[in-house]
């Protein structure tokens, strides 16, 4: 798990290992998080991937990142006292659909590659123009959200030439930013 940890509720019995980066909902790169079942701790690899050894120090038996760890101790604080892992759910849920609606109501202009029940609500890709995206149109809404601080969200051109990430810390406000951005540009080029 990565960009969708700890953006809902995990019924965390279902599965034998859970390995999560924290880079995207619960901190700084350079932590992983793992949750394995007590199992599973007999059947692993190398004292480094032995997930037995690191239970068994602690976590500790590599000097680890201790900024990045206070970093996420600091923000699993931060989801806790504000609802949880499900009310992380409900906001990522209002989010997505914001820039969603955008989206399905844009007459193809905002084309989003992924079905809508396969839809994630924390990484959304769409390209601009058309099916395939066009590439100058792009351009011209990136350099304009760089113009109202709006970073980071050129894409992969294979899933969409834009990507926004609505991750448990981008607030509300920011994502009506990026909607009330959206619908703009989208008016400026309607023919």
């Amino acid at each position: 798990m990565s960009s969708n940890f700890l953006s809902r509720p995990v019924d965390i019995s279902k599965f034998g290992v859970i390995f999560a980066g924290t880079q995207n909902n619960v901190g700084s790169a350079g932590v992983t998080v793992v949750i394995i079942r007590d199992d599973l701790l007999k059947v692993l690899p190398p004292s480094v991937l032995e997930f037995k050894v690191q239970a068994g120090n602690n976590s500790l038996y590599n000097t680890p990142p201790y900024v990045s760890i206070y970093i996420m101790g600091m923000v699993l604080d931060w989801i806790k006292n504000n609802g949880g892992a499900a009310a992380m759910e409900k906001l990522s849920f209002i989010k997505s659909q914001m820039i969603y609606e955008i989206i399905d109501n844009s007459q193809g202009f905002y084309v989003c590659p992924a079905e809508r029940q396969n839809r994630s609500r924390v990484n959304i890709p769409f390209g601009i123009g058309n099916a395939k995206g066009d590439e100058v149109l792009e351009k011209q809404f990136l350099d304009k959200a760089v113009k109202f601080n709006m970073i980071s969200l050129k894409g992969h051109r294979s899933v969409g030439g834009i990507c926004t990430s609505l991750y448990n810390a981008v607030r509300i406000e920011d994502v009506e930013k990026l909607a009330a951005f959206m619908k703009n540009f989208l008016e400026m080029h309607q023919l």
